[in-house]
C-alpha cells in the first residue's frame, strides 16, 4: 500500500513540475514542446498506476500514449516548419504578422 503512495505521489509531483516548467519557461518552443512531453509522460505514468492498481485493462492506456506520441510528432513537425520559416525558435523573434 505505501509504495502504490508514493508511486501516486511521484507522479502528482512530477507533473507539477512539468506544469510549473511549461508556466516558466518561455524563451524557446523546443523546450515548452518538451515540458508538454513531461506532463503527457506523467499523465500516463498515473493513469497506469491506478489501472493497474484496479486491474482494468490497458486499451485505454495505449490509445492515450498514442495520442501522445501523435501530439510530440505534431510539435516536432511545427517546430521545424517554424525553424526554416524564422530561422530560430525563439519567441521574442516571432512575428504575429507574418504569414
Amino acid at each position: 500500500m505505501a509504495i502504490l503512495v508514493v508511486t501516486y505521489l511521484v507522479s502528482l509531483v512530477s507533473f507539477f513540475c512539468g506544469v510549473l516548467a511549461f508556466i516558466s519557461v518561455r524563451k524557446h518552443l523546443l523546450s515548452t514542446l518538451l515540458s508538454l512531453e513531461f506532463i503527457m509522460l506523467s499523465i500516463f505514468w498515473f493513469m497506469s498506476s491506478v489501472v493497474v492498481n484496479l486491474g482494468g485493462d490497458c486499451y485505454f492506456l495505449l490509445f492515450f500514449l498514442t495520442l501522445a506520441a501523435c501530439e510530440g510528432a505534431l510539435g516536432l513537425s511545427l517546430l521545424v516548419s517554424i525553424v526554416r520559416s524564422h530561422g530560430n525558435d525563439n519567441f521574442s523573434s516571432f512575428n504575429t504578422l507574418q504569414c
